[in-house]
């Protein structure tokens, strides 16, 4: 006899990372190349010092500085284990056995993993054919068991981002006991005509929140800090399924010392922004046709041909992250890297 578990659990699939290989150009988990920045390696560094005490389970004084630094009053501020982690204890918050949590596919693959946890159902509607999210599809799915809804912007896998004026059209079309999440983790990255700022449509909206993270432009994706601003009607209940000390000591002063570092931060997006141009225009040249992104990402929408893809790649130590059937994502790296990376899906297009 074991004991007794979830029946649904097998049902579940497993978060798939992006995998390692030793002596591989690593373009598999949207990670920044250089590690954090020489301020916040220090400010990380004396953090461990005290690290035989318990961390500040509330994160206040990072709150305090992210509501200084966001112009909110803090009490619209929640901080958590990395914005995945946020997503979870947003499901758990508002969503009872069930209920309905929506989102665009692909897209960020947590979504129907953490619906499932809380014993929500998920609900995944197509992409657009270029990759871009089908509000329109995704406001006419609206049921009365609908509690939720994500906006990956910019989208993950695919790259491309919401505009403003687009996402104020289906905001609009959304019933307020409807809670909208905007998932920004590559908020540093954007550059488009018509950007969405999450945080200014959670303040403005009342089922609206954003949530954001340390771990991409900020480079502190191993010490796991993100944050959640909405209204407090959100904001209370969604701190209250935190797991308690999940921020270390490590990550909030890290996160702190992140938010005095904005032009060191800008000079290092800019940098991943202009390798991101022409890392696509190459990719457009050899004929895949790449959406436009505003991530720290590519997407090649190969179909049937991407696990090929990525086993080439992987043949030439460039490890890639693969979305079998549907398309392969490659992260943004230094110049080297990528050029590795080109070469290698030159001579893929030349073998096929």
């Amino acid at each position: 006899m074991s004991p007794d578990v979830r029946s649904d659990l097998d049902a579940i699939p497993a978060y798939v990372p992006g995998a390692s290989v030793p002596g591989a150009v690593k373009l598999a988990s949207n990670e920044t190349t250089a590690g954090p920045l020489p301020s916040v390696a220090a400010a990380i560094a004396e953090a461990a010092a005290a690290s035989n005490r318990y961390p500040d389970i509330t994160a206040g004084a990072l709150v305090d500085r992210l509501a200084d630094f966001l112009d909110v009053p803090t009490e619209n501020v929640t901080a958590g284990c990395g914005s995945v982690a946020l997503c979870q204890q947003l499901v758990q918050a508002v969503c009872a056995p069930g209920d309905e949590v929506i989102f665009g596919w692909r897209s960020f693959e947590a979504y129907p993993i953490i619906a499932r946890i809380a014993h929500a159902v998920p609900i995944a509607i197509p992409n657009r054919a270029d990759g871009s999210l089908d509000l329109d599809a995704i406001a006419a799915t609206v049921t009365a068991r609908t509690r939720l809804i994500f906006v990956c912007t910019p989208n993950n896998p695919t790259g491309p981002a919401v505009s403003r004026a687009e996402l104020a059209r289906f905001l609009d079309r959304i019933p307020e006991r409807v809670t909208v999440a905007l998932d920004e983790a590559y908020y540093e990255y954007m550059r488009s005509d018509d950007p969405v700022d999450g945080v200014a449509e959670a303040m403005a909206r009342p089922n609206v929140v954003s949530l954001r993270t340390f771990s991409k432009a900020y480079g502190l994706a191993g010490l796991r800090v993100g944050y959640l601003v909405g209204p407090v009607s959100l904001v209370v209940p969604v701190a209250k399924m935190v797991v308690p000390f999940s921020v270390s000591s490590l990550a909030q002063a890290a996160g702190i010392a992140c938010l005095e570092a904005g032009d060191e931060l800008r000079a290092r997006t800019d940098a991943v922004v202009a390798e991101r141009s022409r890392v696509r225009d190459a990719l457009l040249g050899m004929g895949h046709a790449v959406p436009d992104t505003q991530a720290n990402f590519v997407w090649l929408p190969l179909g049937d041909a991407s696990a090929d893809f990525d086993a080439h790649c992987r043949d030439h130590l460039v490890v890639t992250r693969c979305f079998a059937g549907d398309g392969v994502r490659v992260s943004i790296g230094d110049p080297e890297e990528n050029d590795r990376f080109l070469t290698a899906a030159r001579q893929f297009v030349t073998r096929t």
